[in-house]
């Protein structure tokens, strides 16, 4: 019987434990740990990561896989300077969320890890978050080979493709080696299917990949995308690959001025041609009743490819009303990145995210709502795509609004110094001789002035 009942009794207190029935206190040093919260999966994260710290100022995340290994022989490339004043002006030199004051809350549910939103027409940076921090591009990057396509070559150039370009890894649009393609034909490829097979048939008319890169990464320098250096023509991650939000915004509103490039990114569809059979295999075309199932199994299928429709693979472009175009792309380094323009009553804005994942929301649907944000501030300013560096920007330039983020701690923005008018001049100076001692007087006194600035300005940021 007393068996039976401490048994009970054994039951009993299980029981009233599974219901959450609190136990009698037990000894401090026999307290069990406090209950950890449940770690969110780490392969498609569930909230943005901070970047408060700037942990990619100068170099994106590590890579997890081996793509960035330099060949034999070669070593990696060191990480592309940081320029002494964030390129658009000192607000994006922070890490955090950067918002224009009185904003509205950033959008929830943007697992992006960088992202800007921005006018297409005038520059202005509405909202961002670390806008310089390096990330790999993917095939965002296409967007900068389409520009370097359209400056130098014939859209009416027809291109026979190679078995080199047929067989390029990763993301195809279909080419077939012997099918005769325009450049048009391969940018829309590379634009709407983000082909790397074309980016690969592009760079060769360009004078092959190395050159293609090499171009790409002048043209970037061109437009004041410091953050950029490209290692492939199509994205693929590769040794030295690095951008940034602020980039990837500021190479697309140039990409878009060419109206070439916008009726690429608008277009929703387009034919494309096939491509023949392959000579030197032998034939084996499909079943009669079964097209593309070869009539011998044991060989891979060899016959005309008929043309078809291609599609663009840009899903704000069919659910987004407004939608100009975008780039879309994805790398197991880079993961999901995307840059892109609306309209709205007149007034245009692209959005670029890197670093995102599918979850909570997809890429488009954390653009979208980023766009929303941005279309309900019309006046919210705190840089410009414009390229300019933030201390050197004229001081009648200067933002309505001040960054509320975190201050950066690893600011490296000097002092401007006052400068003469063009020519040594200064308005109401006497430049006669009879001036000299007026003249010699004013300088002095500038000058101490200066100094007393900036010592209350040294002062007042310690």
């Amino acid at each position: 019987m007393t068996t039976y009942r401490r048994l009970t009794a054994a039951l009993a207190v299980g029981a009233l434990l599974a219901l959450g029935t609190p136990a009698a206190p037990r000894p401090a040093s026999a307290q069990p740990a406090a209950a950890q919260p449940v770690a969110p999966p780490t392969t498609t994260p569930f909230a943005t990561p901070s970047t408060d710290s700037c942990p990619h100022r100068e170099t994106p995340p590590p890579a997890i896989d081996a793509s960035e290994v330099p060949v034999a022989g070669s070593t990696a490339p060191v990480p592309v300077p940081v320029p002494d004043a964030p390129v658009g002006g000192d607000e994006l030199g922070a890490c955090g969320v950067i918002v224009a004051d009185g904003a509205p809350p950033v959008p929830a549910d943007i697992s992006a890890t960088a992202w800007t939103v921005s006018d297409l027409d005038t520059g202005a940076v509405i909202a961002a978050k670390d806008p310089h921090g390096r990330y790999r591009p993917a095939s965002t990057i296409k967007v900068l080979l389409a520009l370097v396509a359209l400056d130098s070559l014939d859209l009416d150039t027809r291109v026979t493709a190679t078995a080199e370009d047929a067989a390029t890894e990763g993301s195809a649009v279909g080419l077939g080696m012997g099918g005769v393609y325009t450049v048009r034909q391969l940018l829309q490829g590379l634009v709407m299917a983000s082909g790397n097979d074309a980016a690969h048939a592009i760079a060769g008319q360009l004078g092959g990949t190395e050159r293609a890169v090499e171009a790409m990464n002048a043209r970037a320098r061109e437009l004041g995308a410091l953050d950029t250096r490209t290692a492939t023509p199509s994205g693929l991650d590769g040794p030295g690959m690095a951008s940034s939000a602020y980039d990837l915004a500021v190479i697309f509103r140039a990409a878009m001025e060419d109206p070439r490039f916008a009726e690429l990114a608008a277009a929703e569809e387009v034919p494309f041609p096939g491509y023949p059979k392959d000579p030197s295999k032998p034939d084996n075309p499909s079943r009669p009743d079964q097209p593309g199932v070869p009539v011998n199994p044991d060989l891979p299928l060899n016959e005309d490819r008929p043309g078809f429709t291609l599609a663009s693979d840009n899903a704000l472009l069919f659910r987004y009303p407004g939608t100009l175009g975008g780039k879309n792309g994805y790398t197991d380094d880079a993961r999901q990145t995307f840059v892109g323009a609306a309209e709205r009553d007149g007034r245009r804005l692209v959005v670029s995210l890197m670093a995102a994942d599918v979850l909570p929301i997809r890429p488009w649907e954390q653009a979208a709502r980023l766009l929303d944000f941005g279309f309900a501030q019309p006046d919210a300013t705190i840089g410009t795509l414009d390229g300019t560096a933030g201390e050197k920007r004229d001081e009648t330039d200067e933002p309505s609004a001040t960054r509320s983020a975190t201050p950066d701690p690893a600011d490296v923005g000097s002092d401007s110094a006052l400068a003469a008018p063009s020519g040594g001049a200064y308005p109401g100076v006497d430049d006669s001789a009879d001036g000299a001692v007026r003249i010699g007087v004013g300088v002095v006194g500038g000058i101490v002035v200066l100094g007393l600035i900036l010592l209350a300005r040294r002062l007042s940021r310690r």
